[in-house]
């Protein structure tokens, strides 16, 4: 007989209103597939030494709407490490809650895609040389592993009308290298109106957008780079097509596009929290010891938050910006 894991081998979610986080190499890289359609093929990504090679099973490759699953596990994490509780990579959570906190209906034909989407995140294979958790020796290390481990659903017997009962619980075991990420910080806050998006490359635009524009003023990407990291199987021109359409429907939130000459596409956040030339001048030196101390954070995200003090408080002038800067860095984001 299998022995039973101890409840100290669980965590139980209950942050129902948890804030959406999602992992950063998911974010900056193309795990999720953009098909609706199941995804066989073996895709082989490089970009500036990160190497990724993604397996599907015959069920085909996790797409980004399954993503979700695997969000609001870190975001339940995430919201339970805030508030000094202990966690564990096996997570026991209700489906109606998962469906309800990301925007999908609770319908029985939703229960089974659920289901499929549980099958698909533990049949896709991952091998890549991307690290998370803390930094060890500088040497380098490809592992494989399935973005889930393992997953279980538990269901009442008695209506076995559609395929059975209602479903009770669900138990989702992370891989090792999911659950680092999640103690190492290695996240990001995503808006709530991300589950609104119905499109697959509106929801990875987003992604590119959050991870690597931030609360910057700009940031521009080549048209070519930016269908590399989406993922996306089009033709150049097709895809051209398709971000030109999204940019006319202007849906993303947080974000907006512009197309650029030179075949570039510029990205702006609608709202900055503190106009940069209004207030304290930091260094770019300064950005990256705030990287050092809390790596995995969105360092401008830190730094908009910073001001945002600054001017809550009237304003004070500072004689170092940098330390004032770090040194908030260190009392508040290591909490």
């Amino acid at each position: 007989m299998t022995p039973q894991p101890t409840t100290r081998d669980f965590f139980v979610c209950d942050f129902f209103a948890a804030v959406p986080k999602h992992d950063l190499a998911s974010m900056e890289h193309p795990i999720f597939s953009l098909s609706t359609r199941p995804d066989r093929r073996i895709l082989s990504y490089e970009h500036r030494g990160t190497e990724i090679t993604i397996t599907p099973s015959v069920k085909g490759r996790a797409t980004i709407f399954d993503a979700d699953i695997l969000i609001f596990c870190i975001s339940q994490l995430m919201a339970a490490i805030n508030v000094g509780r202990a966690t564990s990579r096996t997570l026991t959570l209700t489906a109606h809650d998962l469906l309800l906190a990301t925007g999908r209906e609770t319908s029985g034909d939703a229960y089974r895609r659920l289901k499929d989407a549980f099958e698909r995140l533990a049949g896709t294979r991952i091998t890549t040389n991307i690290a998370t958790g803390p930094k060890a020796d500088p040497v380098e290390v490809t592992s494989g592993f399935g973005l889930i481990e393992a997953w279980e659903i538990v269901r009442k017997t008695r209506d076995t009308k559609r395929g059975g009962g209602r479903m009770i619980s669900v138990s989702v075991t992370l891989s090792d290298w999911l659950y680092n990420a999640v103690l190492s910080k290695s996240v990001l806050t995503l808006s709530r109106e991300y589950f609104s998006l119905r499109k697959p490359l509106e929801r990875r635009l987003y992604e590119i957008a959050r991870k690597h524009c931030g609360a910057q003023p700009a940031w521009q990407v080549s048209v070519a780079v930016l269908a590399k990291k989406s993922g996306s199987n089009s033709p150049i021109r097709v895809f051209r097509a398709m971000l030109r359409e999204i940019i006319k429907s202007d849906r993303l939130p947080d974000y907006e596009l512009v197309e650029e000459p030179g075949d570039l596409i510029r990205i702006t956040p609608r709202a900055v929290v503190e106009d940069i030339g209004t207030g304290p001048v930091l260094s770019p030196d300064a950005l990256e010891q705030a990287r050092a101390i809390a790596p995995g954070w969105d360092v401008y995200a830190l730094e908009a938050n910073w001001r945002g003090v600054w001017a809550a408080t009237g304003r004070p002038r500072l004689r170092s910006p940098d330390k004032a800067f770090l040194g908030w860095v260190k009392k508040h984001a290591l909490k």
